[in-house]
């Protein structure tokens, strides 16, 4: 029984250890983590964005006409102008 309590201590002395290491390697190492991520995220949107881009300027763009109407005329809108 006292083999088993002790495995029990050793095993939770264990992950106490790793939770502590793990927790400090992120303080430690949270900016470079953060810059990483904000790259990523620059990179994938930037490029969604680039291939987005030409089909919604095609699509807002209207058609040209081939043919225009008479002269507008050139009187002011305002009387007396």
């Amino acid at each position: 029984m006292q083999k088993i309590v002790n495995i029990v201590a050793l095993l939770s002395g264990l992950v106490s250890v790793g939770i502590v290491g793990g927790g400090t390697y992120l303080y430690l190492n949270k900016d470079a983590l953060i810059e990483s991520v904000k790259e990523q995220a620059i990179k994938q949107i930037t490029s969604s964005v680039t291939e987005a881009l030409p089909g919604m300027i095609q699509g807002a763009m209207p058609k040209i006409p081939s043919a225009t109407g008479g002269v507008m005329n050139s009187k002011p809108a305002i009387p007396g102008l």
